[in-house]
C-alpha cells in the first residue's frame, strides 16, 4: 500500500538521450537517415491522490519494486525476469565517487591536457587513415566530418582501447537508486536498458562500459543506443561493442540527430574589446548574431559567414580565450553537455586532420 501511496513522489524515468556521463539533452531534431521509433519515458501513475510534501522518500526497495513494475508494464518483460536480473547487480561505491568528480569540474587549462595529448593525435590519424574508406563512406552521406566522428571515438575509448569495466548493469543500478541527485535519469536508462537487451538480444550481465553506464566505441547510454545507433554494414544487427560501420554509422547519425549543418563551422577564436564587459550567455544554444556580439564587444578573428552564434570563455593555459561557436558547436554538446567536452572533440579533429608539419602542440 505505502509503494502506490507513495508512487506520486517518484519521477524516475524520465526521458533522455544521451550522456553519460552523459547529460539529458534537449529534445532532438528529427534525424535525416531513419532511426528507431524513439524510446518512450516511464513514468509511475499515482493511484491516489495526495500531497507530495507530505509523503517521505522512498526507500531503495520500494523504488527496486515501482521500477520492475513500470518496466515490465512498459516493455512486456516478465517481473521475474527484471527481478532476478536486478539481484545479481552490484551497489559500487566506486561509482558513486567518480560521479561526483567529473573531469568536467576542471578548468580548460587542466581539462584540455587531458584529452588533446601527442599520442591520442596521432593514434586519431592512424586511426583514420585505418578506416579512411568507411568514414569518408558515412561523412558523404551524412554531412559530419570523418575527423569528428574519429575524435568523439578518440576522447570517449582512445579508439577502442578504454571501453569501460563496470557493468553497466551495476553503474545504472547504483546510480538509478543510490543517487538521489540523478536518479531520475539513471533509472530511466536502466530501464532501457532492459528494453535494449530486449531488441537488440544481448546479456545485461555481460554488458561492460563506463561509471556513468555508456557502452561501446562511442560510450551511448541505453536510449541513446536505442534511437540512434545504426545497422552500417547491413548485417542484421547494431552492435557498437564491435562493428566499427555500425559505430561510425551510430556517432554520425547522433549529431544528424540533433541538428549538425553539413560544412558549417563549429568555433572560430573570437578578440575581445578594451571596453568589453564579461559576457557568459545562458545557455549553449547559438542564437546570436555577429552584430549582437560585436555590439558586447566581441569580435571573430577570421572571416566567417554571418550563422547564429554564441561566445564561450575559457581559462587556458596561457590566459582568457574567447571563442565564438555555432550550431554544430551546440550539436557536440549534445553528446556531452560540458562545453569544455565539445572544445576538447573540436581541437583534437582540428589536430587530427592537419597536415602533421601543422599539429597544435600538446599542452
Amino acid at each position: 500500500m505505502r509503494i502506490a501511496l507513495l508512487a506520486a513522489s517518484l519521477c524516475f524515468l524520465a526521458a533522455c538521450a544521451g550522456e553519460v556521463k552523459k547529460n539529458e539533452p534537449a529534445a532532438p531534431v528529427v534525424a535525416a537517415t531513419p532511426s528507431p521509433a524513439p524510446v518512450a519515458a516511464i513514468t509511475p501513475t499515482p493511484s491516489v491522490t495526495t500531497s507530495a510534501a507530505a509523503i517521505p522518500p522512498l526507500r531503495p526497495e520500494e523504488k527496486i519494486e515501482l521500477f520492475i513494475a513500470e518496466t515490465s508494464k512498459k516493455f512486456n518483460i516478465p517481473e521475474n525476469e527484471i527481478r532476478a536480473t536486478l539481484a545479481q547487480a552490484q551497489y559500487r561505491q566506486s561509482i558513486i565517487d567518480a560521479i561526483t568528480r567529473p573531469a568536467e569540474a576542471k578548468p580548460w587549462k587542466s581539462y584540455r591536457p587531458i584529452f588533446i595529448t601527442d599520442a591520442r593525435i596521432n593514434g586519431g590519424r592512424k586511426f583514420m587513415a585505418e578506416h579512411r574508406v568507411e568514414l569518408q563512406r558515412v561523412q558523404d552521406r551524412t554531412g559530419v566530418p570523418a575527423e569528428i566522428i574519429v575524435a568523439i571515438i578518440g576522447v570517449e575509448t582512445s579508439y577502442g582501447a578504454n571501453m569501460g569495466n563496470y557493468k553497466v548493469l551495476d553503474a545504472l543500478y547504483t546510480l538509478g537508486f543510490y543517487y538521489p541527485k540523478r536518479e531520475a535519469f539513471f533509472s530511466s536508462e536502466l530501464a532501457h536498458l532492459f528494453e535494449l537487451s530486449k531488441v537488440e538480444k544481448f546479456d545485461i550481465q555481460q554488458l561492460k562500459g563506463s561509471y556513468a553506464g555508456a557502452m561501446g566505441w562511442g560510450q551511448f547510454m541505453p536510449s541513446s543506443y536505442l534511437n540512434y545507433a545504426k545497422d552500417g554494414d547491413n548485417d542484421g544487427r547494431r552492435n557498437l561493442f564491435v562493428d566499427l560501420d555500425d559505430v561510425f554509422s551510430s556517432v554520425a547519425n547522433y549529431f544528424v540527430g540533433y541538428g549538425w549543418r553539413k560544412g558549417e563551422p563549429v568555433f572560430v577564436r573570437a578578440s575581445m574589446d578594451g571596453t568589453a564587459l564579461p559576457f557568459v550567455p545562458e545557455t549553449l544554444e547559438a542564437k546570436y548574431s555577429l552584430a549582437e556580439l560585436a555590439q558586447k564587444g566581441y569580435r571573430p578573428t577570421s572571416n566567417i559567414p554571418d550563422l547564429p552564434a554564441t561566445l564561450l570563455t575559457l581559462d587556458g593555459s596561457e590566459g582568457v580565450e574567447h571563442w565564438i561557436g555555432f550550431n554544430n558547436f551546440y550539436v557536440i554538446t549534445r553528446y556531452n553537455r560540458s562545453p569544455l567536452y565539445a572544445m576538447s572533440v573540436y581541437q583534437l579533429a582540428q589536430a587530427i586532420a592537419a597536415p602533421a608539419s601543422n599539429i597544435p602542440a600538446a599542452q
